[in-house]
């Protein structure tokens, strides 16, 4: 029997988007990243020149507009008003201004009741999934590694320098401390000096499946 929710939660650069891809794949799941719903409502804040700190017009701005995340085996599609804008997400504007978003409960509330609606079962990846969202998940992950080797693995996708790259992250772990809290009952993988290989192998193993390569 495949499980019905797994969770892998953890920082930026952690291995958790990939390593969620991988387990999805390998159990024959759909994969879900709850990051791109927090990039979406970011997106749409840059777009309308919104302040990132105001709750209020930020929940505005979602009421005005259709957001839809589909969920897949490998990776997921974003759209707003039925256009997709999956291809928008991932850059240093979003990227600076993203964690300044995801902090207000009431957007946090929004993300957690769109990943509610997606039947299950699917592996998903994000801060406090497990914690929050799923807490009845049946197999929960929390992976980390330090600042400075997640910077040197987000530094190819991005146009800034090394030091650059590690002090963002280093900020986005403050700014997302909250989020940032482990459930409990997760099982903690530093994947510090680990392949996305040997990483899926300890989850695999922990939910009791044979990786298929």
């Amino acid at each position: 029997m495949k499980p019905e929710i797994i969770t892998l939660d953890g920082p930026a650069a952690s291995g958790k988007s990939t390593a969620a891809l991988v387990v999805a794949e390998r159990l024959e799941l759909p994969f879900v990243s709850s990051g791109l719903l927090y990039r979406a409502a970011t997106h749409l804040v840059l777009s309308h020149d919104l302040d990132p700190e105001d709750a209020a017009g930020v929940l505005a701005c979602l009421a005005d507009h259709q957001v839809e995340l589909i969920p897949a085996s490998r990776g997921n599609a974003v759209f707003i008003d039925d256009e997709e804008v999956t291809d928008r997400l991932h850059n240093d504007a979003v990227d600076a201004t993203v964690s300044k978003v995801s902090r207000h409960p009431q957007l946090r509330s929004w993300v957690a009741a769109r990943l509610r609606e997606i039947p299950g079962p699917f592996v998903v990846e994000g801060r406090d999934m497990g914690k929050v969202v799923f807490p009845e998940a049946a197999f929960k992950f929390y992976l980390t590694a330090p600042a400075e080797e997640r910077a040197l693995r987000r530094v190819g996708e991005r146009a800034a320098a090394l030091d650059q790259v590690a002090e963002a992250i280093r900020r986005r772990d403050t700014l997302d401390a909250r989020q940032l809290e482990s459930a409990p009952d997760a099982r903690h993988i530093d994947t510090g000096g680990l392949s996305i290989d040997e990483v899926v192998a300890i989850i695999l193993e922990e939910v009791g499946q044979v990786g298929k390569r």
